[in-house]
């Protein structure tokens, strides 16, 4: 199975494994890191492998050029076989197809890790659909955002409108996809859809860094925890959300794990925690 420590190569981005944290970079700067149809297929691959794998415990996404991405690539849209829907039986396999885009990101969401978007430059349409699926954001002072599709004819439907209301006020989130408005940085700091903003690339990665850092020292069971009960809460009343980590907690609770978290408190020094176990998933390695 693929790991953290021996990634597979892909044709649309660069997967780099660097012990827990792993990194997804867009490497096509020269097409302003466009999402091509093979990058849906390759995207929730890419996240799947490292989350089975158990030895990733973030994942940063970010980009090469001066581009975070531009969103969709033009050749979806140019292919005729992708687009029709003529008949009613077209539509359905259109919707079928569609389906399959929304789930590239919600991989993000499905990862037994965080997903930290480190969106240096424009974040535009799709790659707005992608970033919202992650569990946080940072920019750099150049990293503005736009829901491009209602500005060719379409509303955006991978994910922005469902995800960014929960980011930031209702309100806005209508505003910015009614008018295919731009979303500045600073703006989008003050509303909290970037946790924080930076003047270069190098404050940005180097802020990254940090935060991803911080986290991977924790134990893997216990981020693992707090990210389901996060996404659990998202979408559940309190009541049963209280409920889920009641028995999530009975199911992830591991006294070795706090034991060496308190250990390691009263030393001044990271615990030393056991990767997530491998998954193993049937028909495959």
């Amino acid at each position: 199975m693929p790991n953290a420590s021996n990634p597979p190569q892909f044709e649309t981005f660069e997967l780099i494994g660097d012990g827990p944290i792993a990194r997804i970079r867009l490497n096509r700067p020269e097409k302003r890191n466009t999402m091509t149809p093979a990058f849906w297929r390759e995207l929730p691959e890419a996240v799947m492998a490292l989350s089975d794998a158990g030895e990733t415990r973030v994942l940063i996404l970010e980009a090469q050029g001066t581009v975070f991405s531009a969103g969709m690539d033009i050749s979806v849209f140019t292919d005729p076989n992708a687009l029709t829907t003529d008949t009613a039986s077209a539509r359905e396999a259109f919707m079928t197809a569609a389906l399959a885009l929304q789930d590239a990101f919600t991989a993000f969401e499905r990862a037994r890790f965080p997903v930290i978007a480190s969106v240096q430059g424009p974040c535009v349409g799709g790659a707005v659909d992608m970033i919202c699926a992650a569990d946080m954001r940072f920019g750099t002072s150049d990293a503005w955002l736009r829901i491009e599709e209602t500005n060719i004819g379409m509303f955006a439907d991978v994910g922005t409108l469902q995800r960014l209301p929960g980011l930031i006020p209702e309100g806005i989130a209508r505003e910015l996809a009614y008018t295919g408005d731009t979303l500045s940085p600073e703006r989008a700091e003050k509303l909290g859809l970037y946790n924080a903003v930076f003047d270069t690339p190098e404050a940005l990665d180097a802020h990254v860094d940090a935060i991803a850092e911080k986290i991977a020292s924790k134990a893997p069971l216990t981020i693992n925890g707090t990210k389901r009960s996060f996404l659990y809460a998202r979408d559940h009343t309190v009541a049963d959300s209280l409920e889920h980590a009641m028995t999530l907690q009975a199911s992830l609770w591991s006294p070795e794990d706090i034991l060496e978290a308190m250990t390691a408190r009263g030393e001044k020094r990271d615990g030393v925690f056991k990767p997530l176990n491998p998954v193993k998933r049937m028909g495959r390695g």
